[in-house]
């Protein structure tokens, strides 16, 4: 039985699913009611990402490591798990393995569908992508599933650009086919006649971090930079000297093309027969990016014709390629293995910070290169942190006020700042609310993966509204407000005046606080478990239940008491590190002045 999902309450006005309990007063039976889920503990204070399942008292997890990966990232991982590294599995051999393990590390090669994370029988936590692309994970069945995806974005920026320049100008200077020509004992020097890049219109087409690192090499050889990237910053282009301009612009007029945008729906075969039509002809083409954004059959056409006079290409659509492919073969066409992140600098720098990404996942921390959760940079994490807490606790303190058999659908949640609108990421905060509210009622695990997807099968609408206040900005959040609609609450003391279970919150150096309760205002430090009592203001209250408390040997660690008027009702708040017995909760209901209470387990 779960102490996580423990909720005691005890009122003389709601009689809340009355079972196993028959008369705990010889005064009058007190409708009174202990509702207990059975469910595995949550640690509410850390900010769980994903929490790993190795079983076995002090077990490390299990990480499947299927793909190559430099020394450095696997004694980093070494430290922490048990490490697999297992390399050229199939299909079958994956799927067989992957219910051991709570993370998988791979690189391009190895696909990860649907079928490894049914296989996987949600024990994996967590899939590693050692580089940038993610094309080769099944992102919406890994969300569905509650599995985390972090890449590796950075560590080969570097080498990719370079491998892109590297690629551009050996095409314009024929030196693959030259080299070749020359090893079969040819000297044709009129043959292999090139161009030159100074003065060229270079069209980078996917202006991230490799595209703009491309960018900026491109200029110190002279060369006139135009980006396409519906998505790009015009000021961050504009900083390094190049103009965003649309699609069929950069066809037209560049004279070569280089390719840095992800395969997805929209970019698959990208360049195709139509769009080769609007290049200029003798247009060169370098693809470092993926295989899949050309259309190789198109590409062989257009290089035929003369509309593409060369290309140049580290990735293709199948990998490896066909050994009688035209494409490859193709005289005007240079190609290599996928070599993009392939220096020594790279492939150490992409092992490291794969594996910090997936310790740091399995360790239930924030991270900010995850591809399926919300997308905050380290910074906006570091300064959310306390909030996080606030928010997941709100949720798990709002839902265990709801009566048994009130199923939650409607959420409504307002954050109050004296920030700009658009200076406020509450996507994470979402999310862990979802957490703290689904999880206490349910046996469904959680996590910032999953959560809006969760709240979506459950029917459960949440909506958000943002306080504007006056003064510094310096802090994220004022409040946070927590408000679940058409529920009937366990402690009617909880209600707002329209008749929705609310709960308030603030972070007070940097521990989250509870601040009101219905109409009530508090101030609990949410750690530990909680006594709500509505009483009757009157002396002697506080020290009537912390005597009761005292005298179970029940420390009690804070009290607050948010009162309407002297002498009229009031709200005691009490912070208890212990689980009070049902006998000692017996005796503060027993309490003539008090008129409801609940115990909620955080």
């Amino acid at each position: 039985m779960s102490a996580a999902a423990a909720a005691v309450t005890s009122s003389a006005k709601l009689a809340v699913n009355p079972h196993k309990i028959s008369s705990l007063s010889s005064r009058s039976p007190l409708p009174s009611a202990i509702s207990i889920r059975s469910k595995r503990d949550i640690p509410p204070k850390r900010l769980i990402l994903v929490t790993c399942t190795a079983t076995g008292d002090g077990a490390k997890p299990t990480v499947l490591v299927a793909e190559k990966l430099g020394e450095a990232g696997v004694q980093l991982l070494d430290k922490f798990a048990n490490v697999d590294c297992s390399y050229n599995l199939t299909p079958e051999e994956l799927n067989t393995k992957i219910s051991l393990c709570d993370a998988l590390i791979v690189r391009s090669a190895t696909k990860v569908g649907r079928d490894v994370f049914e296989s996987s029988r949600g024990r994996l936590k967590v899939v590693g992508r050692a580089g940038v692309g993610i094309d080769n994970v099944d992102l919406s069945a890994a969300t569905e599933f509650g599995c985390l995806v972090v890449n590796a974005p950075t560590a080969n920026t570097i080498a990719a650009a370079e491998h892109g320049i590297a690629l551009m100008a050996a095409m314009a200077r024929n030196v693959s086919q030259a080299d070749a020509s020359v090893k079969a004992g040819e000297w044709k020097r009129n043959k292999y006649v090139g161009v030159s890049l100074v003065g060229k219109t270079l069209a980078v087409m996917g202006f991230g971090k490799v595209g703009s690192e491309v960018a900026r090499r491109a200029k110190g050889l002279g060369m006139r930079v135009i980006a396409h990237d519906p998505y790009a910053p015009a000021d961050r282009a504009h900083a390094i000297g190049v103009d965003l301009v649309s699609f069929d612009e950069a066809l037209s007029t560049a004279d070569f093309i280089s390719l840095h945008m992800p395969l997805t729906p929209a970019t698959s075969k990208m360049l195709n027969d139509e769009t080769f039509a609007k290049m200029k002809k003798g247009v060169r083409i370098v693809n470092v990016a993926r295989g899949g954004v050309i259309d190789e059959d198109a590409l062989v056409r257009a290089l035929d014709a003369g509309i593409v006079a060369q290309a140049a290409l580290d990735v293709f659509t199948k990998e490896p390629p066909a050994k009688d492919s035209k494409l490859v073969q193709h005289e005007r066409v240079t190609v290599t293995p996928h070599l993009g992140a392939s220096t020594i600098e790279a492939q150490e720098g992409v092992a490291i910070e794969i594996a910090e990404a997936v310790v740091g996942a399995l360790n239930g921390e924030l991270a900010s290169t995850a591809v399926n959760a919300p997308m905050v940079s380290a910074e906006v994490l570091a300064e959310l942190k306390p909030y996080v807490v606030l928010a997941e606790q709100l949720g798990r303190l709002a839902v265990q006020l709801v009566a048994g058999g009130s199923g939650v659908k409607n959420v409504k949640v307002t954050y109050a700042s004296a920030r700009a609108t658009d200076d406020l990421d509450t996507r994470l905060l979402r999310a862990m609310i979802t957490k703290g509210i689904i999880e206490p009622i349910s046996d469904v695990y959680v996590n910032l993966v999953n959560a809006d997807y969760t709240a979506k099968q459950r029917g459960m609408r949440i909506s958000e509204e943002r306080g504007v206040l006056d003064g510094s900005p310096e802090s994220p959040l004022e409040t946070i407000t927590v408000q679940l609609g058409n529920v009937e609450s366990k402690f009617a003391s909880a209600l707002s005046e329209s008749g929705e279970v609310k709960v308030e919150g603030r972070v007070k150096d940097g521990v989250p606080h509870l601040t009101k309760v219905g109409s009530f205002e508090v101030d609990v430090s949410l750690e530990g478990s909680i006594i709500l009592c509505r009483q009757v203001d009157q002396p002697g209250m506080i020290g009537t239940v912390g005597s009761i408390l005292g005298e179970s040997n029940v420390n009690v660690s804070f009290m607050s008491v948010g009162r309407i008027a002297p002498r009229k009702q009031a709200v005691m708040a009490i912070g208890v590190d212990d689980m009070p017995s049902k006998e000692t909760l017996k005796k503060i209901g027993e309490i003539p002045a008090v008129e409801e209470f609940v115990f909620l387990k955080l």
